[in-house]
């Protein structure tokens, strides 16, 4: 196939087929899906946002009777996302091209056990001049409080969010959440100590009342490079947010 590159993710237990010129799935969608804990054996998950499937065949691999969903607006896409399912086996995924900003939803609100999300993580800045760059990149015809009020309206009572986004955009992430979702944990990623935080991974439930913690930080790298629990997990680990301090 004519501009697509053959990746891999997971220490290359999934096959991944992308476009050249379109954004790129990153650490970000690993780091993001191994901080999902799913129990329930047969879990209905949605992708907000999914790209080629970077988040949601990583949890398709781990979660293999789980029912996932993934939505995203650009149609070539959402096409190599269900190519990339199929490439890898995964028969319990499926990728739908939608806005979210669309009134005519596929799915029903409240159905979703779990909603994963990565959104565009720039509302402002210089566009870039291709359209699917820019697309995953900038905030455009809808917010991220809109964003986010969409993945709780997907949610069951008692579903949860997990949601990895740029640091800076932590209080405006916290005040959408509010007042429909509690028990938020805020893990903040930094590439290295003494860096400024990059990231930050939050999860969330609908309808709970637990309060907000902050959990120690996740050093993605030292002066060797990746540290050896940052390979473990870009390898398939499950990122442990009650123990990160314990793993830098």
């Amino acid at each position: 196939m004519e501009n697509i590159t053959h990746d891999y993710l997971l220490g290359k237990k999934i096959r991944l087929f992308q476009k050249k010129d379109a954004y790129k799935t990153s650490s970000d969608a690993v780091l993001l899906a191994s901080s999902v804990d799913i129990t329930k054996e047969n879990a209905k998950i949605l992708d907000v946002g999914a790209g080629v499937g970077g988040v949601s065949l990583c949890l398709a691999y781990r979660y293999k009777k789980a029912d996932i969903t993934g939505f995203e607006i650009q149609k070539d896409l959402a096409d190599l996302a269900n190519l990339n399912a199929k490439e890898n086996g995964f028969d319990h995924v499926n990728y739908l091209c939608q806005d979210i900003a669309s009134k005519k939803m596929p799915c029903p609100f409240c159905s979703f056990d779990v909603v994963v999300t990565n959104p565009p993580y720039a509302k402002d800045g210089t566009k870039s001049p291709n359209v699917s760059k820019a697309l995953a990149h900038l905030q455009q015809n809808i917010t991220l409080k809109q964003w986010i009020a969409f993945c709780i309206k997907m949610l069951k009572p008692k579903g949860k969010l997990y949601l990895i986004n740029r640091a800076e955009a932590l209080d405006d992430i916290l005040s959408a959440l509010s007042p429909q979702m509690g028990g938020v944990t805020v893990l903040p990623i930094y590439s290295k100590q003494n860096d400024k935080a990059k990231r930050i991974i939050i999860t969330a439930q609908k309808d709970s009342k637990a309060p907000l913690k902050i959990l120690p930080p996740l050093y993605l790298r030292d002066n060797n490079g990746y540290t050896k629990y940052t390979e473990d997990i870009l390898r398939g680990r499950i990122l442990s947010l009650n123990n990160t301090a314990d793993k830098n």
